[in-house]
């Protein structure tokens, strides 16, 4: 072995000693000061426990539905019907809602709005969501210093046709959005347990058990109403027209064979020479019967066909499961409090202790 290779051992097994040395050093300074790691390890469970004894916890309310959605159309075969009577029913493509579309819905601000600004029961007593989510969180303390937060109302301007907003407000809108942020944030996750099933489910988690059930409640509703008139909007148009142009033509049918039978009665005793009073009246009333009937009958075809193409249309969402008193509770244990909190504040006076010392050596 050479010289240089001898000399480097010996440095390597001298840093390996110094090594030891240095953490049986520093085991020792911490002993030395385990009356302070016991009292502030102590003292951060005491503080851990409490928090655990009074943290609010949360509940849980969970709707689980199947969403069952008619791919395709099918309204090619009947363009060519409908074109007779003036009705467009389009080429039955590709929808606003697909694949997973239906869960932004959930979270977009439109239908959070709506289903915050939505009247339910609370102790017997009708109140707004958004009010109910107020006073759980006690907005109204922290806004005390600002009197046009503590007059905010969302009850007389707050009225929605469909899903805007009657009177455009900037405060109110501004605190709406902060809460449809936070309640995005920390209440409400929507997903698909499965993603090879259609399965859907929307889980609203709040310190008041009211709050998340009818939360929860009026969200699926609001969104679910949303996306199936959403889907069926254009074929109901469809049959409303259609329905209008047939009771318009069986209306002038119907116009067309009394015409006849009162052209009839309005000339008893005809005289023969003038059957010219009878028979044209007649036959043109009753051309005219015989025209709209025919119409009628494709009419009638036509708006039977667009019906069923509705329920074709319509996505069928069936609720497996929905939120139901008492709700899941979620509670912060008070061993776990207790533990936790011994250990992290342990964890800071030993590394509080570390850096002062190794301070001290520096400045020496």
């Amino acid at each position: 072995m050479s010289e240089s290779q001898h000399i480097q051992n010996n440095n390597d097994e001298i840093s390996l000693k110094e090594l030891i040395l240095k953490i049986c050093e520093w085991w020792r300074y911490l002993l030395s000061k385990w009356i302070i790691i016991l009292i502030c390890a102590l003292l951060g469970g005491i503080l851990g426990f409490w928090y655990a004894a009074n943290k609010k916890p949360l509940y849980t309310a969970t709707t689980t539905f199947v969403l069952e959605d008619e791919k395709g159309g099918g309204l090619g075969s009947l363009a060519g019907l409908a074109s007779m009577a003036g009705v467009d029913l389009g080429g039955g493509g590709g929808g606003i809602f697909q694949g997973d579309n239906i869960l932004g819905l959930y979270k977009s601000r439109t239908m959070l709005e709506q289903t915050l600004l939505t009247l339910v029961d609370v102790n017997g007593k009708k109140q707004l969501l958004v009010e109910r989510y107020i006073d759980v969180n006690e907005l109204r303390k922290k806004w005390a210093k600002k009197p046009e937060l503590v007059n905010l109302q969302f009850i007389a301007d707050s009225l929605r046709d469909g899903t805007k907003l009657l009177q455009p407000n900037r405060l109110r809108d501004s605190v709406l959005g902060d809460i449809v942020s936070d309640i995005n944030k920390n209440y409400l996750n929507v997903a698909k347990p499965d993603k090879k099933l259609s399965t859907i489910q929307v889980d609203v988690k709040a310190k008041d058990e009211l709050f998340a059930k009818n939360f929860n409640d009026a969200l699926v509703k609001n969104v679910n109403e949303f996306y199936i008139n959403t889907k069926t909007k254009k074929t109901l148009q469809n049959v409303k027209i259609l329905q209008q142009k047939t009771d318009s033509v069986r209306a002038v049918m119907n116009g067309a064979i009394y015409t006849a039978v009162a052209v009839a009665d309005a000339t008893p005793n005809l005289n023969p020479t003038r059957q010219v009073q009878r028979v044209a009246p007649a036959q043109k009333a009753q051309f005219s019967a015989e025209t709209n009937k025919a119409v009628l009958g494709e009419m009638v075809k036509n708006l039977e066909l667009t019906k069923m193409t509705l329920l074709k249309e319509t996505p069928l969402i069936q609720v497996i499961d929905q939120p139901i008193y008492p709700l899941t509770k979620e509670r912060f244990g008070k061993l776990k409090g207790l533990i936790m909190g011994g250990f992290l504040a342990g964890f800071l006076v030993v590394l509080g202790l570390i850096v002062r010392r190794l301070l001290k050596q520096l400045t020496v």
